[in-house]
């Protein structure tokens, strides 16, 4: 297939070098450039259009609107393409990106991904998707190429994108989770990395709860995912849980100690260092 991709950070970039390696035809836009072997970088959003299918990895709602509403790229696309928006973005932007899509007559797959750039890389991303059965059909080889799992969502592709926000907070929530029971065990002697080998061994075996207690053991915090970003997903969360009957208290707690976290210098650093930020407050 002739593949267009717009969005070239960490994750973008693993998809990118994937597709090739799959056999697709590629070309890419970046707003900062850039290169990635084997694709073709074209000078505009719109020339990217001019694909079979479109895949887009940008930070947030503001960078999609910018990139392809405000310059009317839908209206321009080649007739039949089919678009796959793989950003984390609210429910309501992707309402909104629906509606747009119908009145352009484009197709428009909604497939953000669970996994950090390492596992973006190795083509293992668990992609939840949703959208039209027919145009889910026609990108399959497309997430195939990118993940190791797709996870069909239903036809509305809010659907997945909700999905998405639920899950980064539920990872957020296990974040947090493990710096106060790591509080508790530090003040009462036990060593840390025991602690942690007790839970994974017994309660809490998923992959968010490995992954974060060997970056909270560590304590170095490298980005695989920003803190600053994380803090936005969770923004996320709190607007499409808005019309809720009820609060969410649980992520009211994780979204005010993640902004603490940020505003205490941790912005580009791993969002895990929202739990350096909780056992060092805790330890005071």
């Amino acid at each position: 297939m002739e593949i267009g991709l717009i969005g070239l950070g960490a994750m973008g970039r693993a998809m990118a070098a994937n597709l090739v390696a799959a056999g697709h035809d590629v070309k890419c836009w970046n707003r900062s450039g850039g290169e990635v072997a084997g694709v073709t970088m074209v000078a505009t959003p719109a020339d990217a259009f001019q694909a079979d299918a479109v895949l887009t990895m940008l930070a947030d709602d503001a960078a999609i609107s910018t990139a392809l509403l405000d310059a009317g790229v839908l209206a321009a696309a080649r007739p039949g393409v089919v678009h796959i928006v793989s950003s984390t973005i609210s429910v309501a932007f992707s309402q909104a990106l629906q509606e747009h899509h119908q009145k352009a007559g484009v197709a428009y797959v909604a497939a953000p991904v669970l996994g950090r750039p390492d596992v973006a890389a190795k083509g293992e991303l668990n992609i939840l998707a949703a959208g039209a059965p027919a145009a889910m059909e026609r990108v399959r080889p497309v997430l195939e190429a990118i993940g190791k799992k797709i996870w069909p969502l239903g036809e509305q592709p809010a659907g997945a994108h909700a999905a998405k926000v639920a899950c980064n907070m539920m990872i957020a929530m296990a974040i947090e989770a493990m710096a106060e029971a790591a509080s508790l065990t530090d003040a009462n002697g036990v060593p840390r990395d025991d602690f942690f080998e007790l839970i994974l061994g017994t309660l809490f075996a998923g992959r968010s709860y490995r992954v974060y207690s060997k970056i909270i053991s560590e304590g170095t915090y490298q980005p695989g995912f920003k803190a600053q970003l994380g803090l936005k997903d969770l923004r996320l969360a709190r607007e499409a849980a808005a019309p809720l009957a009820a609060p969410l208290p649980m992520l009211d707690a994780v979204h005010a100690q993640m902004s603490k976290a940020v505003e205490a210098g941790g912005a580009e650093r791993d969002w895990a260092i929202m739990a350096d930020y909780t056992l060092r407050s805790a330890a005071k």
